[in-house]
């Protein structure tokens, strides 16, 4: 059995799933996906996020704000609250993204240190962003304690020291269908090296589809391509690869 770590359920389009999200649930159970990690990206649109998903008990929550969408200052009161919703297991996304947003580096920053705040108010593990921004991510991990709660760097596209740094602060490594793609050297390499016990798996559908559906809409029925990609680079099987990041994700969040 499977876990999608980081899915945006809502942001799909439905309209090859007979506008449904029952049919995307669906589609990932029949090939062994049990549970789903739906993540918020803003506050305003997080309960509309809880409607759509209300219906499924495989699906979990986050709360958070995307580094990338900072056109209103994250409320530390508003984020505490709306975290108790039923559900949810942890905050974010959040974190730092210098790639696509450098202009908003001092935002991104501000936001961050509220999630990690709140994170530890809550006791709940983090969801984080992190893009051409190693050094001040893994700093303010350091500085506001992110430790004492833990969480994913997702999605990761960075290198072994980073992820070193991360693994040693507690946190746990997330493969997306990017570490299938040809060029993802260094990220291979990483997918090597991390230890059996700090990996999870993950889509960020509707993002970001693996290999052999690259192109195409992502949806949590394809982490199981990352799975089998994962097993090929760290040389055991498939099932090895499903069974340990199942229980590294129901060990971060206690499940």
């Amino acid at each position: 059995m499977y876990i999608d770590s980081h899915c945006h359920l809502d942001r799909l389009d439905l309209s090859g799933f007979n506008q449904s999200i029952a049919n995307v649930v669906s589609s990932a159970t029949a090939v062994g996906v049990e549970k789903m990690l739906c993540v918020s990206v803003t506050l305003e649109e997080f309960p509309s996020m809880v409607e759509k998903t209300r219906p499924f008990d495989n699906v979990y929550l986050s709360c958070g704000v995307h580094p990338l969408n900072q056109e209103q200052v994250t409320s530390i009161d508003q984020l505490e609250q709306l975290s108790a919703t039923e559900k949810v297991i942890a905050i974010g996304e959040t974190g730092l993204d210098y790639y696509y947003a450098p202009e908003t580096k001092e935002l991104q920053l501000d936001a961050f240190v509220k999630h990690i705040q709140v994170a530890r108010n809550v006791k709940k593990p983090l969801i984080i962003h992190t893009r051409d921004a190693r050094k001040d991510t893994i700093d303010l991990l350091r500085s506001e304690h992110g430790q004492d709660v833990g969480g994913i760097l997702h999605c990761f596209t960075e290198n072994w020291e980073m992820a070193k740094q991360a693994i040693d602060l507690g946190f746990y490594i997330s493969f997306s269908g990017i570490v299938t793609f040809k060029n993802a050297h260094e990220l291979r390499e990483v997918a090597k090296q991390v230890p059996a016990d700090r990996f999870l798996i993950e889509t960020d559908s509707p993002y970001l589809a693996p290999v052999p559906h690259r192109g195409k809409q992502n949806q949590p029925a394809y982490v199981v391509e990352v799975a089998k990609h994962l097993a090929s680079i760290r040389g055991c099987s498939v099932e090895d690869i499903a069974v340990q990041s199942t229980q590294n994700f129901n060990q971060l969040f206690d499940l």
